[in-house]
């Protein structure tokens, strides 16, 4: 099963390649200019019922066959890529709103691509015709011609769009908005037979029919009614799809998915309507009547009801013309407006209430179930004008960070509400890719490729500012929760505002969903370095399991400090037992624990913060701010005495090491290796050699410069001075220095270089604990030998049996 799943989803890549950016029918309706009770049958333009399976091309069509075997794909699409039917309504309306901003587009240029009247309404139109079971839908977009027709529905391998793009490069001043794409393929998930009826401005009507099997056929249209310009699609609906001629269904689909398309869709239903009508004198007795005994059998019990029903019915009945009337119910069908409500971004954000954004971001971020962390709406004014929307999801997308090279935010870029891509990769830094929403600027300009409005200078400018906003969002975030948290240890009873209560966790959410996200603005984004790190979260020797802010460490620190220290490793724990720390942790010193393997690369760019300085607390030359001159001299005394024993350990140990020294960091460790202030440390060396892709000689230059530090009060260290003063040639003594040396690789985090050996100098050491001679060798068993023997003749004998 885990091979045709991987081989289904190769495959609908395949076909994503194929037919992306191609171009879609649009929908269409019934006859706009009745709004009465004439069923949408006039939009479909055939008389009588007919089954869908007998449903065929009309006679005089000229009959295709699809290319790039489409049937085989549409197949692919149809369970692969759609297991979700819904789609399909989302698919097409999106299209037509394509077609649609397209012919806006145009119209900029040249007004008379508009048209006037009827055709000059830009929208959307859905209808049913339920005794037949065809939904249609309808737009007053561009339009396709004949030739449109064929490229776009016919031929997988060439899109309308790269004819676009084509003509373009060419020399060409327009740019395609449309995006058509697989999208229209979905339709047949709820359709067995398909009807595109079009009008381009540059060619006369036509009708696309098709049921998917492999062949489409095409001809003039002259049954159906004049579309004047624009795209029907007539959808024969299944029989297992027939959910889908339903009011209600479509009207909840629309909402769903298409509630914020910028165009307004409407849906030609019916409603029930209270109208008040004359009554007749046979009628009125009758009623008169039948009340009066239903008046009489209930008089005994209800007698006051009944007087107040009676005032109320003569209130409804008699007028002042002395006319009887009453109220029924009548049904009644118009073109109802689905998507009433506008795009918030154009309006001043005081006046959008809290559960609005919550709406639109489902409908732009595609995220039916979560909601928006945070938001910020803003309208920025100055050389360039525009406007922007920008969410920070409540969860971090399936592989975000796997992706993270090929993925790019999905921020929608809008020209005077023409929208023109999502793909712009610039349009923000790529470690803000987390980043939902939209930006409609008026001062970008529409007649200019993708590749040169890439290139424009306004762009440059809106990156920095949408930049700018979001990193402000952040902090307002970070700053909220801080100040509900100051508010909650202030307050004994732990009583606070609701709005503080909420906050106070966002931005911890924000953190563990998209901290990565920050890192990698440290370490890719020069200009915003120190706002980022303000945003940094670091887990301390002092916070527990929970992270800080550096602006809190830095109000921790010990009066004098001028550093602030951290260490690396693969696990809390490991770095929480760390040698390296022992001396700070004992003097009180706070330390930041780093466990994130890109830790290592934040560090390498973020040397600084508030004008102190990073140390690494495994890197040489450890400074601590509080020493007395008392300390001082007796470190500068400890070195002098043993300087013997650091020459004597550096000259057995050789180039592994640059140097042995005595430490100022250690209290129970006899000694560690540390690294130089400009070369990875152990941790970094260890992240770097797990890379299948690294470069060797690259890691062989920037390996640290290593060093032994020995930990002068140490009664290991001070015997091995004893007995390297007795006798310094002595094999044992060397033996354990080097068995320390390796050891003391292993405890701070570097890999031994030759396991083996220092293996054999273990099981020496061991021996010698055990009173065995250094030499001593394993001994077989005899009784194994013979046995051994004994198989081997029998072997040998085996053949001549």
């Amino acid at each position: 099963m885990a091979f045709l799943k991987d081989r289904r989803v190769v495959v609908a890549f395949a076909v994503f390649a194929l037919l992306a950016l191609s171009a879609v029918p649009r929908p269409g309706n019934a006859d706009e200019g009745d709004a009465g009770a004439a069923s949408a049958d006039e939009g479909v333009g055939s008389a009588g019922v007919e089954s869908h399976k007998e449903k065929a091309p009309r006679e005089g069509a000229q009959k295709f066959e699809f290319q790039a075997e489409v049937n085989r794909l549409m197949d692919i699409i149809i369970n692969s890529l759609y297991s979700n039917k819904d789609i399909f309504l989302r698919e097409l309306i999106s299209n037509a709103s394509d077609a649609l901003d397209k012919l806006r587009f145009l119209s900029v240029t040249d007004p008379d691509q508009l048209g006037e009247g009827e055709n000059a309404k830009l929208e959307i139109k859905i209808s049913l015709d339920k005794e037949r079971k065809v939904l249609m839908l309808r737009d007053r977009g561009v339009g396709m011609t004949r030739q449109d027709l064929i490229n776009n529905l016919g031929t997988i391998a060439k899109s309308g769009t790269s004819s676009f793009l084509e003509q373009m490069q060419k020399g060409g001043d327009m740019n395609l908005i449309g995006q058509f794409g697989v999208g229209f393929y979905s339709v047949y998930l709820v359709a067995d037979y398909i009807e595109v009826i079009s009008k381009h401005n540059d060619d006369v009507q036509y009708i696309w029919e098709s049921k998917a099997d492999g062949n489409f056929a095409i001809s003039e249209d002259h049954e159906s009614e004049p579309l004047g310009r624009g795209t029907q699609i007539n959808i024969y609906l299944k029989d297992e799809a027939q959910e889908y001629a339903n009011e209600d269904k479509l009207r909840s689909l629309v909402e769903k998915y298409s509630e914020f398309i910028n165009f307004p869709i409407y849906m030609y239903a019916s409603k029930e309507v209270q109208e008040e009508v004359e009554i007749d004198e046979e009628e009125g007795e009758g009623d008169d009547e039948g009340e009066g005994d239903e008046d009489e059998s209930e008089e005994g019990d209800e007698g006051e009801g009944d007087d107040e029903e009676g005032d109320v019915e003569d209130e409804e009945e008699e007028e002042d013309d002395g006319v009887q009337t009453k109220t029924v119910t009548k049904t009644v069908w118009e073109w109802e407006l689905l998507n009433d409500n506008s795009a918030i971004w154009l309006r001043n954000p005081s006046e959008v209430e809290d559960e609005e954004y919550e709406k639109f971001y489902k409908s732009i971020a595609k995220d039916d179930y979560g909601k928006p962390l945070s938001w910020t709406h803003f309208k920025a004014e100055g050389d360039v004008e525009f406007r922007s929307v920008l969410f920070i999801p409540e969860t971090a997308p399936h592989g975000l960070y796997d992706n993270y090279w090929s993925s790019a935010a999905s921020l929608k870029l809008y020209v005077r509400r023409v929208f023109i891509s999502d793909e712009f990769e610039d349009l923000v830094p790529r470690y803000l890719n987390f980043l939902k929403g939209l930006v409609d600027s008026d001062t970008l300009p529409l007649n200019v490729s993708r590749e040169m409005l890439q290139q424009h200078s306004s762009l440059k400018t809106i990156k920095k500012k949408l930049v700018r906003k979001a990193l402000d969002m952040l902090r307002k975030l970070a700053a909220a929760e801080e100040k509900a948290e100051e508010e909650d240890e202030g307050d004994e009873e732990g009583e606070g505002e609701g709005e503080d209560d909420g906050a106070a966790g966002k931005y911890k959410k924000f953190w563990g969903q998209f901290g990565k996200s920050i890192k990698l603005g440290i370490i890719e984004d020069t200009a915003n370095r120190q706002r980022l790190a303000k945003l940094l979260r670091v887990q301390t020797s002092r916070s527990g399991d929970e992270f800080i802010s550096l602006d809190k460490y830095v109000e921790g620190m010990k009066e004098g400090q001028k550093n602030i220290y951290y260490i690396a490793g693969q696990s809390l724990e490991e770095v929480q037992r760390s040698p390296f720390l022992e001396k700070l942790l004992k003097k009180g010193y706070e330390v930041i624990y780093f466990t994130d393997a890109l830790d290592e690369y934040v560090m390498q760019q973020l040397t600084e913060y508030d004008d102190l300085k990073f140390q690494n607390a495994s890197k040489e030359n450890l400074k601590m701010s509080d020493k007395d001159s008392k300390e001082r001299k007796r470190e500068k005394a400890l070195k002098e005495e043993y300087k013997p024993l650091t020459k004597w350990w550096k000259d057995i140990l050789g180039s592994d090491v640059d140097a042995v020294k005595v430490s100022n960091r250690l209290t129970s460790t006899p000694c560690v290796v540390v690294t130089g202030q400009y070369g990875w440390s152990a941790n970094m060396e260890r992240i770097v050699m797990s890379q299948a892709l690294g470069d060797a000689e690259k890691q062989a230059y920037m390996k640290g410069r290593r060093s032994l530090e020995i930990n002068p009060n140490h009664p290991m260290i001070s015997t091995l001075k004893v007995r390297m003063e007795e006798d310094p040639d002595a094999m044992n003594t060397k033996d354990m220095a080097s068995l320390m040396y390796e050891t003391a690789l292993l405890e701070s985090g570097f890999q031994v270089q030759e396991p083996q050996a220092f293996a054999d100098m273990v099981h020496k050491v061991l021996k010698a604990q055990m009173g065995l001679d250094p030499d001593a060798e394993a001994v077989e068993d005899e009784e194994q030998e013979e046995e051994e023997e004994e198989k081997l003749q029998l072997i040998e004998a085996a053949p001549e049996a």
